[in-house]
């Protein structure tokens, strides 16, 4: 109700700024005060017609939405970053794994191909669950939007 009652005190502001306005305006007196009784009768009407509870649902509903707005954000961030670090990560093994071709010993090359190989899978199912997770995001997305329809 808190809320309801600050916008009608805005709305009576802008009744008494019109009012104002009004009363300033090159027009005989008995006339303007007139309209401004007719603009301060409106002003009443609406405010009396301010339903506190759809207002405050209104604010609700975008509240909702830009946090989950943000969190969308955040997640396309994360996933955006562990994309990013899986192509360096596999950047640096195979730069790894060709140095140790070309100038290390039998024994180094075989540890550094069995990194190689355990680093692709690693990455392949760290991009899986990413992907998952984006799907089941969606999904999600779209029940709720269903349901709030």
């Amino acid at each position: 109700m808190a809320k309801g009652n600050g916008i009608g005190k805005f709305l009576a502001g802008v009744a008494i700024g019109a009012g104002i306005g009004l009363l300033f305006a090159p027009k005989s007196g008995e006339k303007t005060r007139k309209e401004v009784k007719e603009k301060l009768d409106e002003l009443v009407k609406k405010v009396k017609e301010i339903d506190a509870n759809e207002v405050k649902d209104s604010f609700l509903t975008k509240i909702d939405e830009i946090k989950e707005e943000l969190t969308d954000l955040d997640k396309e961030k994360v996933a955006e970053i562990a994309q990013n670090k899986m192509v360096s990560i596999k950047e640096k093994v195979n730069d790894l794994y060709n140095d140790a071709k070309e100038k290390a010993t039998p024994a180094i090359q075989k540890s550094a191909e069995s990194l190689k190989n355990k680093t692709a899978e690693f990455l392949k199912e760290t991009a899986k669950k990413l992907e998952n997770t984006e799907k089941e995001e969606k999904t999600t997305k779209k029940v709720k939007s269903k349901s709030e329809k």
